[in-house]
């Protein structure tokens, strides 16, 4: 516990003995990377603070909902909320989360990696106080966003907060320093465990997230081609050397992606990001298997490695190591061939429902071509019949019968 001696904020338990458990919801990221990318984009000076809305059951507490916070600096230059205001936007918050009824459980901030600092404590102590004495304090670390890998933590942590006494340090020997009642309590910072719980509202914003994410490009303004004509007002110049090479090089064209396009990349892409974190745990379970102690590996499997590379072995991990295993021949048909028959028999059936969706194009397409020839051909019967006929060269040519005018 490095970071709780070098952090005085944090507490010296290695873990909460609450019995708390924090469930995270998808949005509350999405609110909280918003909130960022703005404050960061348009160069906002101050803190990144917000509310954290949800319920308590129990010992659970769900974070569904986000808001940002206004801030201001105190007499004593310390960063506090507006009052007023945070209670007029918590109370319509309240409003519009009336099903289920939604409180206020904690709030969020920027915060580096080794925990809280002593800048917080304001907000902090005025939550506890004023608003729900078992706040949560969720911080964001943005250094850990920047990393990119498959099946990564995410970059946050969440901490509850208590009031503990300080212990004495252990090197201060025998001689200690005798105080008469019982130590000050100070406010202490202890992380929390949590899970992540999306609802089936929430998926429908996460698809659509993760449709623009893996379809983002960055938009260039385009050069003229008037500023060529420009240059050469004279029109046709005569070929300079290396005039060849730079014709030969054309510039790519911009495509635009229709929406099937862009949904079949956005699929692509969610499928290969799962099938990335799927092997990035095989990879993790075959290296935690091939560290386990000889004790616990076939001597075909034994590996030579040292005391200290070998891995504790966990029981809990190895029964679902095992459960995982055992359910694989659900998986693998128990009969290869039919299986295989019966794969080729659909594929087959979607080539041949391509195949009828081409001929009935085909037979539309002539369809349309037949009418429009039709159309061509009876406007020009039309145009005729209507042309003016000339009878002078007739006048001649008197047969019986006829009158000459």
């Amino acid at each position: 516990m490095g970071s709780a001696d070098s952090n005085p904020l944090l507490s010296s338990q290695k873990s909460s003995d609450s019995g708390l458990q924090a469930i995270l919801h998808p949005l509350v990221l999405l609110t909280i990377s918003d909130y960022i990318t703005r404050h960061t984009l348009r160069a906002q000076r101050g803190p990144m603070v917000g509310a954290l809305l949800g319920q308590q059951n129990g010992r659970d507490i769900t974070i569904e909902h986000a808001f940002e916070c206004a801030t201001k600096v105190d007499e004593s230059g310390n960063i506090v909320l507006l009052n007023g205001w945070f209670d007029m936007r918590l109370d319509q918050m309240r409003q519009v989360h009336k099903s289920p009824q939604l409180e206020l459980v904690g709030w969020y901030t920027v915060l580096p990696k080794s925990g809280p600092t002593p800048n917080i404590l304001p907000i902090h102590q005025h939550l506890l106080k004023e608003k729900n004495e078992s706040s949560l304090l969720l911080a964001f670390h943005p250094e850990e966003s920047m990393e990119h890998s498959a099946g990564s933590k995410l970059p946050l942590t969440i901490y509850e907060s208590d009031y503990e006494a300080d212990e004495p340090k252990a090197d201060q020997g025998e001689d200690k320093e005798m105080r008469d009642g019982d130590p000050p309590l100070k406010l202490k910072f202890r992380e929390l465990p949590y899970s992540v719980e999306t609802g089936e509202a929430e998926m429908i914003s996460m698809d659509f997230v993760a449709r623009g994410a893996g379809n983002a490009t960055v938009v260039e303004k385009k050069t003229s081609s008037k500023t060529t004509a420009e240059a050469n007002p004279k029109g046709k110049q005569p070929l300079k050397a290396g005039g060849a090479g730079d014709a030969g090089q054309e510039e790519p064209a911009d495509y635009v992606l229709e929406t099937e396009d862009e949904e079949m990349i956005a699929a692509l892409n969610a499928k290969t990001n799962a099938i990335k974190m799927l092997q990035s745990r095989v990879n993790l379970l075959t290296t935690y298997l091939e560290r386990l102690p000889p004790s616990y590996l076939s001597p075909n499997n034994a590996t030579n490695l040292s005391p200290a590379q070998y891995t504790t072995p966990s029981h809990t991990i190895l029964r679902s190591i095992q459960a995982i295993i055992s359910r694989m021949s659900l998986i693998v048909p128990s009969d290869k061939q039919a299986y295989e028959q019966e794969i080729l028999s659909e594929a087959n059936d979607v080539h041949l429902m391509e195949l009828l969706d081409n001929v009935m194009e085909s037979i539309t397409e002539a369809r349309d071509t037949g009418k429009k020839y039709g159309i061509v051909e009876s406007a020009r019967s039309q145009a005729k019949k209507h042309e003016p006929v000339n009878f002078g060269s007739f006048h001649n040519f008197l047969s019986t019968g006829d009158l000459a005018i």
